[in-house]
């Protein structure tokens, strides 16, 4: 046992004369956060690309569990040969240059945000520039200490996934605002899923320390109990006590904010054509379509002709945040876009074009691509992980209570093999809401639902957009289901698909005895030949076909949103006024 920890086993590493921040942690397979943690404990203040020299290093490697070494040189070797990592410059990067960060503050509706969001943007700017700034654009930018960060300044992780299911992965860094004296909730909780699906560094910033009831220990406990552990807890993302009521700390979490991008190095080519997404869009009375813009590559210039999904135009003027008119948008810059012919959806990819030929040809690319889009269900996910195309299941789960949760996940954690695993992106106990199916589609991920329900308006999105909700009652046939997708077996399953709603507002006898339900079709359509089912004060009482449908004394096929027909349900007499008729089919995914 003794020979176990002699000090033979010690991990030894060649440390050239000088070398970077990064390099160093990239020889001893640590992260650039933790090099400079052991630094700062040694009094040296270093940044990730600042020179350290080899007596510095060497105490870092030593108190990291190496035994550092000089690195020789061999006799005719050329001295480059010391620093020849740093000395590598990508042929790929020519024209790249560093750009502001983009950070989205998320967290529970009540802990601070739009304080903190006050308090960052008022600290920065001059006592008269406060009324023009104050308007609101969707996103702003401040300076610190020479450097520019930009905030978007969104209603929460509902808007920050909704741009990454179209497409848009605009974030870089996310600021998770978590209550001292609150502590962690539920919406913290899928703020944190939804940046750690996204693939962002998280810092959280534990606000209101000025309150008596503050306990930043705790917070930083029930973190670590929800996934994320903050980095003196041994993981990697940083925590910044402050107040946003009284301003402290604020100053040391936008170091926190220009620490975490210096490491991430966000870079952007400003020579480029101006790429970026919409951050929000409106009809103005006077001014006509008003897109809200933050370039993240290129420069956008006064006159340049924009693409944003299927519409586009001229710019015929730009805006900045504080409302002063610009002529020119470089990467990072929030910006308001006076000329496209109609409003954009928020999360549009916008794209800068050189004439109308590729403005077409852009638009019919997008539409088609829309067309093709197939929908993402566990079958066709177990094909694809059989013919190669994929390795990772990405999941999200709901559960009546926190046991089941529990039961699940462990079981799910352990499917993960060499070649396949499973990830889960969010779990909570309650309902399928549409927050869920938004994560879902931004993240290509399946929704496993044991033993509760589908909110409506969840339920609706998902069908019209292609989300797979898995809904069981007995958690080893949910486990064997993902047990046969991982292995490429699961065979094709029969799932309802709901084709509309109508309410029914009279009942009056039919021919042959039957009894036509006069019903108004809520959304989506009711068909002639379809499956239903009536329900009443929320319980199920038949569930049959629909075996004749009229309006206006004429046989019909269907009958849309908007329009009263009448439906007469085989086998079932007894409808009443008030019944919710529900349409719905069956087919394979």
């Amino acid at each position: 046992m003794a020979e176990d920890i002699t000090p033979q086993k010690k991990k030894t590493v060649e440390i050239p004369a000088e070398l970077s921040v990064r390099e160093l942690a990239d020889l001893i397979k640590t992260t650039p956060v933790e090099v400079i943690k052991q630094l700062m404990r040694k009094g040296v203040m270093a940044n990730i690309n600042q020179i350290i020299g080899y007596d510095t290093a060497a105490a870092v490697a030593t108190a990291l569990g190496y035994e550092p070494r000089p690195k020789t040189i061999k006799p005719g070797a050329s001295t480059i040969a010391i620093g020849e990592i740093k000395k590598k410059t990508p042929v790929s990067k020519a024209g790249l240059k560093t750009r502001p960060p983009v950070v989205t503050i998320m967290g529970h509706v009540d802990h601070g945000k739009t304080t903190l969001l006050d308090a960052i943007r008022h600290s920065n700017v001059a006592a008269g520039e406060v009324g023009s700034i104050t308007q609101h654009i969707g996103a702003y930018q401040v300076e610190f200490k020479g450097q520019k960060i930009t905030f978007l300044d969104t209603p929460g992780h509902e808007a920050f996934t909704a741009m990454r299911a179209r497409g848009a992965q605009v974030t870089d860094i996310t600021v998770l605002v978590v209550a001292a004296d609150d502590g962690v909730m539920p919406q913290t909780i899928e703020a944190i899923s939804h940046a750690k699906a996204a693939g962002v560094p998280i810092i959280v910033a534990i606000n209101k320390i000025d309150k008596p009831g503050a306990n930043p220990e705790n917070v930083k406990r029930q973190l670590a109990e929800a996934g994320l552990l903050i980095e003196e807890w041994g993981g990697e993302s940083l925590s910044v006590p402050v107040s946003a009521k009284t301003g402290a700390g604020i100053v040391d979490l936008l170091e926190s904010i220009l620490l975490v991008a210096e490491m991430e190095e966000i870079t952007a080519d400003p020579s480029k054509p101006a790429s970026g997404v919409i951050i929000e869009s409106r009809l103005d009375r006077s001014r006509g379509p008003l897109a809200t813009a933050l370039i993240l590559n290129g420069t956008l210039r006064e006159g340049n002709i924009v693409v944003a999904d299927t519409t586009w135009g001229k710019v015929k003027a730009m805006f900045n945040d504080t409302g002063k008119q610009i002529r020119r948008a470089p990467p990072a810059t929030p910006v308001v876009i006076l000329g496209l012919h109609e409003v954009p959806p928020a999360g549009a990819i916008l794209r800068s074009v050189s004439d109308e030929r590729q403005v077409k040809a852009l638009i019919q690319k997008q539409e088609e691509g829309k067309r093709a889009s197939r929908p993402l269900t566990l079958t066709t996910i177990s094909s694809q992980i059989a013919s190669g195309e994929i390795k990772e299941l990405n999941l999200i789960i709901k559960a009546d209570v926190q046991g089941s949760l529990e039961a699940i996940r462990n079981s799910l954690e352990k499917l993960s093999t060499e070649r396949t695993r499973t990830r889960i992106l969010h779990s909570a106990s309650g309902s399928v809401t549409e927050n869920d199916v938004m994560l879902a589609m931004a993240s290509k991920a399946l929704i496993l639902a044991f033993n509760t329900s589908v909110d409506p308006a969840a339920r609706h999105l998902a069908d019209s957009e292609g989300v797979d909700i898995r809904q069981y009652d007995i958690i080893y046939q949910l486990i064997d289901d993902v047990t046969k997708a991982l292995q490429g077996m699961l065979e094709p399953k029969e799932t309802e698909v709901i084709l509309g709603r109508a309410t029914v507002r009279a009942a009056f006898p039919g021919t042959k005895r039957t009894t036509v339900a006069g019903v108004y079709v809520n959304e989506g359509k009711i068909e002639r030949g379809a499956r239903a089912r009536v329900i009443r004060k929320g319980q199920t009482v038949v569930d049959s076909v629909i075996t004749s449908l009229r309006r206006f004394k004429e046989d019909v096929r269907e009958a849309s949103a908007g329009y009263e027909c009448g439906v007469v349900i085989q086998n079932f007499n007894n409808v009443q006024v008030g019944d919710l008729l529900e349409s719905y089919k069956k087919v394979k995914t």
